[in-house]
């Protein structure tokens, strides 16, 4: 994990391991007014202990590599302990055949701008490969993390510098980038989600049961199962929000009626079900806005857990442009350190999902025999 400045906001993600009208910012003064963010802003609580408000942000479909790779003093192209497979090739050496060229046999990391030009607007709306369980599971071929070309595509392997999205550049920078950060499941968005707002997908070992809906491995939303017990649908197990109910920890979910189907409280019976007057229904299912919550965070009246699920065109996922989902995230930025309880309030921004883009660093495994493994 690389830090800078003290302050709140940490930015987490690895891979493999994100009707309004948009108004884009100058990327150079984006960049600039995200430093005097940091230069300006109060002083920084002393621990964890003086944090009385989380603020919980996640977009879509980006991978550490594809983003960060080039950032100094960050677990990325300069990793000195980079996984050496056998025939003395690194995982920078993803694997090729004569389908993709007959002029090497290997691809290694590439700016995905290196012609300039057009593609500086072009690769803002690219679309790297297939982010499912199948073909991700196929990349990563058994641990040795080299067939993201073959098994994937190779514009998996690409990447952007700090010039092309030099706002995400100024807020990591600016705080704390968490560079081990994983997502959940080698898979899609819903498993990911899933496991974010309840911390299971109801694999095999969890403490929930199998009439509780799940394994979640896609993005399925059809009621009833894929399989035996696989994708069962809706969801019926405790989400963190009704711990939260329980423990008298406030909460709110900020989204507009466009989020991009990113809610995943809207994918468990209870929340189907809650009427819309109760707690779960407003808290969890109401539409909001954004506005909403930067309205809360100037007044500071954040509840001690805020949820924000950005509309589909801000979430940066492929197609949609990483600088329009740098402009949502200035704006959040901007709220949280504006708030009179920024010294008390921390801000997670997190992508749920690789988008099919490839890591160089090999997820998390639990221990051999883990039930559900």
């Amino acid at each position: 994990m690389a830090a800078a400045t003290a302050g709140r906001v940490l930015l987490l993600f690895r891979c493999a391991i994100s009707s309004i009208i948009i108004m884009h910012i100058r990327p150079v003064l984006a960049a600039q007014a995200a430093f005097s963010l940091v230069a300006n802003g109060t002083p920084a609580a002393g621990s964890l202990a003086d944090i009385d408000h989380v603020v919980l942000f996640m977009q879509e479909n980006r991978a550490f590599d594809h983003y960060f790779g080039t950032m100094a003093g960050v677990r990325g192209f300069s990793d000195p302990n980079v996984q050496v497979n056998p025939g003395n090739r690194s995982v920078w050496q993803q694997h090729v055949n004569s389908t993709l060229t007959n002029a090497t046999d290997q691809l290694l990391p590439w700016h995905l701008n290196y012609l300039g030009g057009d593609w500086v607007d072009a690769t803002q709306c690219m679309v790297a490969g297939d982010n499912g369980w199948n073909d991700n599971h196929a990349a990563l071929n058994g641990d040795l993390n080299d067939k993201w070309a073959l098994n994937n595509t190779p514009w998996s392997w690409g990447y952007f510098k700090r010039a092309d999205i030099p706002v995400h550049f100024a807020i990591a920078e600016g705080w704390t980038i968490g560079d081990m950060y994983q997502e959940s499941v080698i898979a899609s968005t819903n498993p990911n989600r899933v496991q974010w707002i309840s911390g299971s997908i109801n694999a095999p070992g969890s403490p929930q049961t199998p009439d509780q809906g799940g394994l979640t491995i896609d993005n399925n939303e059809t009621p009833g199962c894929e399989g035996p017990n696989l994708n069962c649908y809706p969801l019926k197990w405790k989400t963190a929000p009704e711990v939260y109910e329980e423990a008298g920890v406030s909460w709110q979910v900020y989204q507009d009626t466009d989020n991009f189907d990113d809610n995943p409280l809207a994918w468990f019976s209870q929340f189907q079900t809650a009427s819309p007057n109760s707690s779960l229904g407003s808290r969890g299912m109401s539409y909001v806005g954004l506005d909403r919550f930067y309205a809360d965070a100037a007044a500071g009246t954040l509840p001690m857990v805020s949820y924000i699920i950005g509309p589909a065109e801000l979430s940066e996922h492929p197609p949609y442009q990483p600088k329009d989902g740098a402009w949502l995230q200035q704006q959040v930025v901007n709220a949280v350190v504006n708030s009179p309880k920024y010294n008390s309030t921390a801000l997670i921004v997190s992508y749920d999902e690789t988008g099919g883009f490839g890591d160089h660093v090999v997820p998390y495994h639990s221990p051999k025999g883990t039930s559900g493994e």
